[in-house]
């Protein structure tokens, strides 16, 4: 029964990556590009994928959802619906209202900054964060500094893709990543 569980789920990837477009040079040249944008414009595999993302955390008892900007408020609020709990938004900083708590983070070239409402969160409460890519682990890094900061307890981590050679997860500690396509 595990077998077929697994087989189907390699399968349903499969099918998720054929609705992803490979785009070469973009943004920057030696950069392939996965643009999620087909698979978006395709009902049936925009509910696949939200379902595969849901799955693992039917009875997790996941009281929140939190998403990164900008793609994870796609599958976020799509994920928390199905799970029927609350969203939560981590911006870039400046576009929430006052106040919020703000956690800056390193990037390749430079620094970036993401930003959550002070009163989004309670201490304790279970999280799940959302988000489109794993690459090399900053973005999500970052979500999850803030959401500790709360004092919650982080679930884990779901993503639609993750690049695995970019080894993003390792920047994510001890949190479990729960990804549905890897490359």
């Amino acid at each position: 029964m595990e077998l077929e569980r697994v087989s189907r789920e390699v399968s349903e990837a499969a099918q998720l990556k054929a609705l992803i477009r490979d785009v070469p040079d973009f943004p920057k040249a030696g950069v392939l590009f996965r643009d999620i944008t087909p698979l978006l414009a395709h009902p049936s595999g925009l509910a696949l994928a939200v379902e595969l993302m849901v799955h693992p955390f039917r009875c997790r008892g996941i009281d929140v959802v939190v998403g990164a900007e900008s793609r994870g408020f796609i599958f976020g609020t799509a994920v928390a619906r199905a799970l029927s709990v609350g969203f939560v938004p981590v911006r870039k900083p400046g576009k929430l209202p006052p106040e919020t708590r703000r956690h800056e983070y390193e990037l390749e070239y430079g620094t970036d900054a993401l930003e959550i409402r002070s009163d989004a969160l309670r201490a304790g409460q279970r999280v799940l964060i959302v988000d489109d890519l794993l690459a090399t682990g900053g973005t999500l890094g970052a979500c999850c500094a803030l959401v500790r900061g709360f004092e919650a307890e982080i679930t884990a981590v779901a993503v639609l893709i993750e690049l695995s050679e970019l080894r993003g997860r390792e920047c994510l500690g001890d949190v479990p990543v729960c990804s549905v396509i890897r490359y």
